[in-house]
């Protein structure tokens, strides 16, 4: 690709368009389990006890870590915190420099696409809680019978976290040279 067509705006903005479909499935699941599931209750089970459908909230992080902190320090380290990463991972995707190259952009914008499911939650329902929804039975896996519920964002950043380590992890520098 030539390097005007990798530092024009539209090639360097394109991968934001997976944030946003990402942000946008997210809230819709979410606004359908708030509608339909009453909070707690297994609304359906799939694949026997594997996977159970079921409205919970989350007013932590991940594993509910900090759930019960006080409201400075969740506006602190579960918004401001998060916002200022998903700030430089914006800069990373649409930068000229070219920081991530390739698939690596869109690995980015699919972990920024979920970290703003997250976000719009814990701005918007920050008294209730992140709407999480989905639960896997681990069998004990690490001490635990099921695995800590979780939602459509939470998903893409895990995914699209793995993807790009990989993709970091694997790259060949001819590649990288060649995509600058």
């Amino acid at each position: 690709m030539s390097e005007t067509n990798r530092t024009s705006l539209k090639y360097r903005l394109m991968p934001f368009a997976l944030s946003i479909g990402l942000l946008i499935l997210d809230q819709i699941t979410k606004a359908i389990v708030v509608a339909k599931m009453p909070i707690g209750v297994i609304h359906k089970r799939i694949f026997g006890d594997f996977i159970w459908l079921v409205h919970v909230r989350n007013t932590g992080a991940a594993f509910s870590i900090g759930a019960d902190s006080s409201v400075a320090v969740r506006i602190i380290v579960l918004i401001l915190l998060p916002l200022a990463v998903m700030a430089l991972v914006s800069w990373a995707i649409a930068s000229k420099k070219m920081i991530l190259h390739g698939a690596q952009r869109w690995f980015a914008a699919g972990i920024l696409g979920g970290g703003m499911g997250t976000i719009c939650d814990r701005i918007f329902r920050f008294d209730e809680g992140v709407v999480d929804f989905v639960s896997v039975n681990v069998y004990g896996l690490f001490g635990m019978d099921r695995w800590p519920t979780f939602n459509v964002s939470d998903s893409c950043v895990v995914v699209f976290v793995i993807l790009l380590a990989l993709s970091m992890l694997f790259e060949k520098k001819g590649d990288k040279e060649k995509e600058r």
